[in-house]
């Protein structure tokens, strides 16, 4: 069997920085392949320059043997080659239904008068395909990141696509739309269909993928099947090193009750919602999508309003309206949607590090630009950013490097608590500890965090105690002592 797609010697550099040297990758029709590698080791820009969204300086691209040149996607999607990007494509402000049909709308012969009926009634059996039950006349913006990124996995099946592209598919989905999405897969494989799988969870890469190429530092490491190899064997060749347990041990001690809600209510989201988290504690907080973890974290920070119910820190009642009061409060809040809400993307690395922290860089309200570069450059180092210059746009950097930015953003106003929002969505093995650590380092300093996540072994894995939501409400508290994967996926679909 011949491939499908064939890359030979690609290489690409920005603004004379070497991003791909030399890189061969190819794919066979009906295989899952996965393309794994640190953020920044090139995996996007491959892909990129395989769909004619980059331009490549070497090499060649072959499509069913013939060589290929494309310049711009729209010349890829014609043959068959299709991408869904990590950086969601959803046009907020149009319905599911003009989302899904996008350039591709069903008209009546050539009048240009769209058959919305029909384009409904196949939007609801893309979508009912992955087990999604999403009301097809909705803004898009109005769903949550996770059921946007569905939307653009059905439209990108529904294309009938020879080679499909999924760049972190399912970094904001949870299990159980997990699973319907690797039926989908597996049905598309036995269609003769080749599907690159780029993912940063190893558990999915081993579950679904048939083969892995690894990239390093933009070149070309090698590749295995997956029957032939194991976790630490691909975790070595991405990073160049063994990197030991994945989780590392927590030793810290608990101190006295940091924050506490009581009855929390929020109109059509959330009610009676009551927890709270000591000094040094991790409250993992699991559920199913649009269970409404974020939607509470977001009234607690003020981000929305609250219809009822009490929040206290410290011992005292305090009245948050707007994330204003919450930091002044005390809170930090990194968003699980870094591209919207997390970042300012046209501004450099420097500006979006400093944002939040004008009151440590500045005196009598004036910018201390030395103080701005020591802080900025102190935190590129501590937090491992890589950046050619604190002066790059963040918009240019991988989604690992941009989450590292999210999350400095908070440190420097020093927050007694955090609140993590998947915090390591869209972000590669190694990078994954490093964050893990730096939660650790901030347990030990005493700071409470509150960490949403949809992976369950992250729950597990960094944890002191688990908060279950189902429907809006809490479905159970569970001690990590006696957490389990099975345990925790009862209580999100309300079976305690």
């Amino acid at each position: 069997m011949k491939p499908i797609v064939q890359m030979k010697s690609i290489s690409k550099a920005f603004s004379g920085n070497r991003v791909l040297e030399n890189v061969d990758f190819e794919i066979m029709p009906g295989e899952v392949h996965a393309l794994m590698g640190e953020n920044g080791a090139g995996k996007s820009t491959l892909m990129k320059i395989l769909t004619g969204i980059y331009e490549r300086d070497s090499g060649s691209v072959s499509f069913k043997g013939n060589e290929v040149h494309f310049k711009n996607p729209k010349e890829a999607e014609d043959i068959g080659i299709a991408v869904i990007h990590q950086e969601l494509n959803i046009i907020p402000y149009l319905s599911v239904i003009d989302n899904m049909f996008l350039g591709k709308e069903l008209t009546v012969g050539k009048t240009g008068i769209v058959r919305h009926k029909e384009m409904k009634k196949k939007t609801k059996e893309y979508l009912n395909a992955l087990g999604i039950d999403i009301d097809p006349d909705i803004e898009a913006g109005e769903l949550s990141v996770g059921q946007q990124q569905m939307i653009e996995i059905a439209r990108a099946v529904a294309a009938n696509m020879e080679v499909l592209i999924m760049d972190e598919p399912t970094a904001a989905l949870t299990d159980r739309e997990i699973d319907s999405l690797f039926k989908v897969i597996s049905r598309l494989r036995e269609q003769g269909v080749g599907i690159v799988y780029i993912s940063h969870r190893m558990e999915e890469i081993f579950q679904i993928c048939d083969r892995i190429s690894v990239l390093r530092d933009g070149s070309f490491i090698g590749v295995k099947k997956i029957p032939k190899t194991n976790f630490d064997e691909i975790v070595k060749m991405m990073v160049g090193r063994q990197l030991g347990e994945r989780f590392p041990a927590r030793n810290t001690v608990l101190g006295a009750e940091r924050i506490k809600v009581k009855n929390l209510f929020c109109k059509g989201l959330f009610e009676n919602i009551s927890f709270s988290v000591k000094e040094g504690e991790v409250l993992g907080v699991a559920g199913l999508m649009g269970a409404g973890r974020t939607e509470i974290m977001e009234a607690i920070f003020g981000h929305r309003s609250l219809h009822g119910g009490k929040i206290i820190i410290d011992g005292q009642e305090v009245k948050i309206k707007n994330p204003y009061d919450a930091i002044k409060n005390g809170l930090g809040f990194i968003t699980e949607d870094r591209k919207s809400e997390g970042l300012v993307l046209d501004l450099s690395v420097r500006e979006n590090f400093s944002l939040t922290n004008l009151g440590r860089i500045s005196k009598n309200q004036i910018i201390s630009t030395k103080q701005e570069e020591d802080f900025v450059d102190d935190l590129i180092k501590k937090l491992h950013v890589k950046t050619a210059s604190r002066e790059l746009q963040v918009s240019s950097l991988s989604g690992g490097n941009q989450q590292k930015i999210v999350i400095g953003k908070w440190l420097g106003i020093k927050p007694k608590i955090l609140i993590l929002d998947e915090p390591t969505r869209g972000v590669d093995v190694g990078a994954k500890k490093e964050i893990y650590q730096l939660i650790n380092q901030l347990t030990e300093e005493g700071v409470s965090i509150i960490m949403v996540s949809s992976e369950l072994p992250e729950i597990l894995g960094m944890s002191d105690r688990v908060l279950v939501i189902h429907e809006g409400k809490v479905s159970a508290t569970i001690p990590i002592a006696e957490a389990t994967q099975e345990k925790i996926m009862q209580a999100a679909t309300g079976g305690i």
